[in-house]
């Protein structure tokens, strides 16, 4: 049986989290974590990694629209380095452009309030992140 992989949506206050199902066919999302404190986030992803039996960590890497590498991409490289060289996983960046509006499309039109959209829209983002990166790859 494959491990599990996981996925991040690395933003400035959470990064959303996602998981396949243990075939590795699908992606659903988890919930998010605090990303205010690097460390501890990094913490929570290594809980993350064990309890999911995970070798693999897909990130979104936010590449700007012009195909550039700003800011928020390096920051998502740098935690991607450090997750792969604290737990030993393979870590994979996945261009995410556009899948924080996606989500958010698909939240506006199942119905759910701003409220509701906000609270569940990293984890959302993720698990299209980790569907696309699926629909992609060959793993």
């Amino acid at each position: 049986m494959n491990k599990r992989i996981l996925a991040l949506d690395i933003g400035r206050k959470k990064i959303g989290v996602a998981v396949t199902d243990p075939l590795c066919i699908t992606a659903g999302p988890v919930g998010y974590i605090d990303a205010s404190n690097t460390k501890k986030a990094i913490e929570e992803i290594g809980e993350l990694i064990r309890s999911y039996d995970s070798d693999h960590v897909v990130i979104g890497f936010p590449v700007n629209m012009d195909g550039t590498i700003g800011p928020r991409a390096e920051r998502c490289r740098e935690i991607g380095n450090e997750i792969a060289a604290t737990f030993g996983v393979k870590v994979t960046e996945y261009d995410e452009r556009l899948s924080t509006r996606e989500a958010e499309r698909l939240l506006i039109d199942a119905g759910m309030s701003r409220a509701k959209r906000k609270e569940n829209n990293d984890k959302i983002a993720a698990a299209i992140i980790l569907q696309n990166y699926l629909a992609s790859a060959v793993i």
